[in-house]
């Protein structure tokens, strides 16, 4: 292999790293700032920007999957945010993050605590753990108490995809003062889609309910899945947020790869509609072959992310990306027009 000329035109020193320097200057400028450093700093300013070019895209709709445990961590705020100024048009998320935040949108607290503790101690006191946060047990029964009331007052033996039992309970909350992500849904419009929703307190109180008074409700997942598959349809273009992975990625891209294979049997070819924007942030890594930490470069072989995308993946803690990011973006003030709208999806209700 011969060597080039150092002194001739090199194609990879192109762009100039530029060094941090400390000055007054606002979360959005800091982002910015971040993107002309290195390793995730460099990530995280990169998230940012594609986030708010994501949302100045005319026609396009954005899916935000969220997965872990956000809510108890104090996050389950900014997703509130985000879905009142429509930043995000659909969710996908665990049960666990549309639960936790009603704990502590009907009064109850979540408790700063530490790893290193005495976890059989924490069992006498009825007080559950997760990693450094404490919250009562009784409390949080109280909480699943207030989904199974919800349950009872829908007809036994009815059927719903998450996006409707989920929008119903938003109108009842909502009727009820108690203001949370999906209380911000029903009101936004916004549907909330949640595949493994039974993995939550909400499992917990549907079989309760079942148990109790022998009052069931049904969880149709092939319509839940038919319904976003059907928004990924209808949609101009699409694009995507992750928080973590997790089954509330792999339902949003598979929406993608739904366009595909409908298009072949609706029209006999292949029509891909991958997703356009995308950004993940995530601590998970791509070696160990799970789908939390499979890369976007390696979703566009599935055609979920288009090859000509624009995406990042940030290797950073949630719980320091999102209030950073929530906070460039309120200092942005993005207006985002021509957001889609799914009055056709509880049209029935």
């Amino acid at each position: 292999m011969g060597f080039t000329n150092p002194e001739e035109s090199n194609p990879y020193l192109v762009e100039k790293l530029k060094a941090f320097e400390v000055r007054p200057r606002s979360v959005r400028d800091l982002l910015k700032d971040m993107a002309e450093t290195a390793y995730q700093g460099r990530a995280l300013g990169e998230v940012y920007s594609i986030i708010v070019d994501m949302l100045k895209e005319p026609g396009n709709t954005i899916f935000l999957g969220l997965a872990g445990s956000m809510s108890t961590a104090g996050m389950w705020k900014i997703v509130k945010w985000l879905i009142e100024n429509r930043y995000v048009d659909v969710v996908v998320s665990t049960g666990a993050n549309i639960s936790e935040d009603m704990y502590e949108a009907m009064g109850f607290s979540y408790y700063k605590g530490t790893p290193y503790v005495d976890d059989s101690e924490l069992l006498k006191y009825k007080i559950d753990r997760f990693y450094d946060v404490f919250a009562s047990e009784l409390d949080y029964r109280k909480m699943e108490n207030l989904i199974k009331e919800f349950i009872y007052t829908l007809p036994n033996g009815a059927q719903y995809s998450t996006a409707e039992f989920l929008h119903l309970f938003g109108k009842y909350l909502n009727e009820k003062g108690i203001d949370c992500i999906v209380t911000a849904a029903y009101r936004a419009g916004v549907p909330v889609f949640s595949p493994a929703l039974v993995d939550s307190g909400y499992g917990v109180a549907a079989v309760l309910a079942l148990r109790e008074r022998g009052h069931r409700v049904v969880l149709d997942m092939v319509k839940d899945f038919d319904q976003i598959v059907e928004i990924g349809k209808r949609a101009e273009k699409m694009s995507a947020i992750y928080i973590g992975g997790g089954v509330p990625k792999d339902y949003v891209n598979l929406v993608a790869v739904m366009q595909t294979l409908i298009g072949l049997l609706e029209k006999g070819e292949e029509v891909y509609k991958p997703l356009e924007y995308v950004v993940q942030i995530t601590t998970d890594a791509p070696q160990w072959g799970g789908l939390s930490g499979a890369t976007l470069e390696e979703a566009v072989s599935w055609g979920k992310v288009s090859f000509k995308a624009r995406k990042r993946v940030a290797y950073v803690d949630a719980t320091i990306a999102l209030p950073l990011i929530a906070q460039a973006l309120y200092e942005e003030g993005v207006v985002r027009g021509g957001r889609p709208s799914f009055s056709w999806l509880f049209k029935n209700l």
